[in-house]
C-alpha cells in the first residue's frame, strides 16, 4: 500500500479511501463517508469549490502534489478539516474526509470530544473528524504513508463499487451538484447531507484522459 495508489483522478481516490484507517496517536479512524475536489483552471478537472481554484497558493500549496499527505485547513474559522492529497505531483486535487468510525482509542476520542451525544458522533462530520483525531494546524504536509510520521494511512482492500454510494458535496456554493461525495451507506457515521443555500446552478467538472 502506498501513495501511488492515491495518484488518480479525485473521484478515483475519494473511492479508494473509503474503508481505510486513518491514525493519530492513539486514536485510530475508519473512513466512511470523504468528499474529492478538483484542479484549478489549468489542470484536468477544474473545480470552482476546490481551494486549488486560484492556483498554488501557500494556504494550498500541498494540494498540488505528491499525492498521499495531509491538508489541514480551518473551516469558518472554528473547525479543522482534514484532507488527503491526490492525483499526480504539480496537478492539484486532494479528498476531504467527512465521517469515519473510530477504531481505537475511543477514551481518548471521547475525551477530545465530549459534546458527542455516542460514539458514532465522535468523527462524524468533517470539523470532528479533526477533533477526535487531534490534529493541527502544524500536520500540514505530513507524509502519510511514512511509517514514521506521527499521522499514518493505511489502505485497506478496495470497497466494492456497490457497497459505495455517491452524491453531491455538502455546504459547497459552487459546482454543487458535482456528484463527488461518497459514503458506505452501511456506517452509521455519516454524516446528513445538506446542500448550501448559497448554491448556484449545475456545474460540470470536465474529465481529461
Amino acid at each position: 500500500m502506498s501513495a501511488q495508489e492515491l495518484a488518480v483522478d479525485p473521484p478515483a481516490a475519494a473511492r479508494r479511501l473509503l474503508g481505510a484507517t486513518l491514525s493519530a496517536g492513539p486514536v485510530a479512524l475508519r473512513i466512511v463517508e470523504v468528499e474529492a475536489y478538483g484542479s484549478d483552471p489549468a489542470g484536468p478537472w477544474p473545480d470552482p469549490a476546490a481551494h486549488s481554484w486560484p492556483g498554488p497558493t501557500a494556504r494550498n500549496a500541498v494540494m498540488f502534489g505528491p499525492a498521499g499527505r495531509l491538508y489541514v485547513y480551518r473551516s469558518y474559522g472554528i473547525h479543522l478539516c482534514v484532507n488527503v492529497t491526490a492525483t499526480f505531483d504539480g496537478v492539484a486535487g486532494a479528498v476531504l474526509v467527512r465521517a469515519g468510525e473510530v477504531v481505537d482509542g475511543l477514551e481518548v476520542a471521547r475525551q477530545r470530544r465530549p459534546a458527542a451525544r455516542t460514539d458514532l458522533d465522535l468523527a462524524r462530520g468533517p470539523g470532528n473528524v479533526g477533533s477526535a483525531l487531534g490534529i493541527g494546524l502544524d500536520d500540514y504536509g505530513t507524509e502519510l504513508f511514512d511509517p514514521f510520521s506521527a499521522i499514518h494511512l493505511t489502505l485497506g482492500p478496495p470497497v466494492p463499487d456497490a457497497e459505495i454510494a455517491a452524491g453531491p458535496r455538502v455546504g459547497v456554493s459552487l459546482a454543487a451538484e458535482v456528484p463527488w461525495r461518497f459514503w458506505l451507506p452501511a456506517s452509521a457515521a455519516v454524516s446528513a447531507y445538506r446542500r448550501s443555500p448559497r448554491a448556484g446552478a449545475a456545474t460540470r467538472i470536465r474529465k481529461d484522459g
